[in-house]
């Protein structure tokens, strides 16, 4: 039986432009694409060459560290183009799909173990759905964790309802969880939302109630089972759950996934069906014009995205907002009600439930790192943001380690971003202090 967990630090970004509940397919492209940029740290290895033809779960690269590890195509078809960019690295594997399409299969274990699992999910070139903590990257299949976490919520601005997006295959969630379940050889732990009616097949459910971050899986680890310097964790996302209950039922790969088209400049948001790779074209063109930015994920954390995209493969939310590229007469010292702000700047804070019309703008640039108090506000952790930031950039890694960089990924300290008086590049800080741990090991 878990626990339930009441976090009081944190906030929620209320913006205009949430998904209404129905689904709508994406109108099916020609032309789809594999994206190594979409794996963190990966450096590949094509396993095809132009002309070549592939079945859906076809090995299309694999990790050049870790030969076991390959990326399946989420097509059948021939590969039409390798697209590489400086020093030849690649950026896209292109695909013509078949009007038909045609899959692999792999055969299921007749008895499901930690062992079985393991080398099932290999076979089908799907490991890249299991990341781990620290580093937040594909976790290595070697190596056997401490338990596997798994959140059935998002908390972010605009996040999809995952009660709602588990509803429509939740036979497949739960045999993705008894898949979980096996790989962690019991020590499963699924996050829930103290406002969730989803039944939960598998683990120890504890339940997380508060502002955003309390839906982040790292967030969720850190008070029920901190990580320390030796310790290593799994995370799946609930999606990626679902993937493996399709594979563990049919032995095929299911690339499709339910994605959430959000933001104020998104037309009419809804849930939109797709497949991994698919060219977003025929999303983000109706919607294109030189005021909107588009964006694989949320506002906080997501990655800039085009109108010639394809869908990356952990994306589950798109977002559309207007762009912030104008000057703003007198900025913060108009006042208004319409902004928003964590203090008291505004008048804004008599609105708690008020919705926001937000852009990319700034509101500044860097300056002086200083100490203010604001990221304490925000996360529900203990742990000292500023200090840990300061000597990522001092590149001190017993300080690193003493502060607990090895609990966090970069979207546990998007809302510092967010907060920020000094513009600084939180996420980034992070990410190259856990780099640099890993490199000295």
């Amino acid at each position: 039986m878990g626990k339930s967990y009441r976090l009081k630090k944190g906030f929620d970004i209320q913006l205009v432009g949430e998904a209404a509940k129905e689904i709508q397919d994406l109108p099916s492209s020609e032309i789809f694409a594999v994206k190594p940029s979409d794996y963190l740290g990966l450096t590949p290895k094509l396993t095809v060459k132009v002309g070549d033809e592939v079945l859906v779960g076809d090995s299309i690269f694999y990790d050049k560290k870790r030969p076991e590890i390959n990326f399946a195509s989420p097509v059948s078809g021939e590969i039409v183009e390798i697209v590489r960019g400086a020093k030849r690295v690649i950026l896209e594997v292109r695909i013509l799909a078949d009007k038909d399409q045609k899959k692999a299969k792999v055969e299921l274990p007749g008895q499901l173990d930690s062992s079985s699992a393991k080398e099932t999910i290999l076979k089908a070139n799907l490991w890249s759905v299991i990341k781990q903590r620290p580093f937040n990257k594909i976790a290595n299949p070697a190596d056997s964790p401490k338990a596997i976490f798994v959140s059935t919520f998002k908390s972010g601005p605009l996040a999809p309802d995952m009660d709602f997006v588990i509803g429509q295959n939740k036979e497949a969630f739960d045999k993705g969880l008894e898949v979980a379940s096996a790989l962690a050889e019991g020590n499963l732990y699924v996050g829930k939302s103290a406002e969730s009616s989803l039944e939960v097949s598998k683990g120890e459910v504890n339940t997380f109630s508060g502002p955003h971050p309390a839906g982040n899986v790292g967030v969720q680890i850190h008070h029920v089972m901190p990580i320390y310097p030796g310790d290593l964790i799994w995370t799946i996302d609930p999606q990626d759950i679902i993937l493996l209950g399709k594979l563990f039922t049919t032995g095929e790969y299911d690339p499709t996934r339910i994605v959430a088209l959000t933001g104020s400049k998104a037309g009419s948001p809804k849930y939109i069906q797709a497949s991994v790779g698919q060219s977003l074209k025929p999303l983000f063109e109706p919607l294109a014009d030189n005021e909107s930015r588009f964006i694989q994920g949320d506002v906080l954390t997501g990655a800039q995205s085009h109108v010639e995209d394809y869908l990356s493969f952990y994306t589950s939310q798109l977002t559309v907002i207007p762009e912030g590229d104008h000057a703003e007469f007198l900025g913060w010292l108009l006042p208004s009600a319409s902004k928003l702000s964590l203090s008291r700047t505004f008048f804004s804070w008599l609105m708690p439930n008020k919705k926001y019309d937000l852009d990319t703008n700034m509101h500044g640039e860097e300056r002086a790192f200083v100490v203010s108090g604001e990221y304490e506000k925000v996360l529900p952790m203990n742990i000292m943001p500023v200090q840990l930031l300061k000597a990522i950039m001092a590149k001190d890694i017993e300080k690193m380690e003493a502060l607990g960089i090895h609990e966090l990924a970069e979207e546990d300290l998007a809302l510092c971003e967010f907060v920020c008086t000094s513009k600084i590049d939180v996420q980034q800080i992070l990410r190259e202090g856990l780099d640099l741990l890993e490199e000295e090991g």
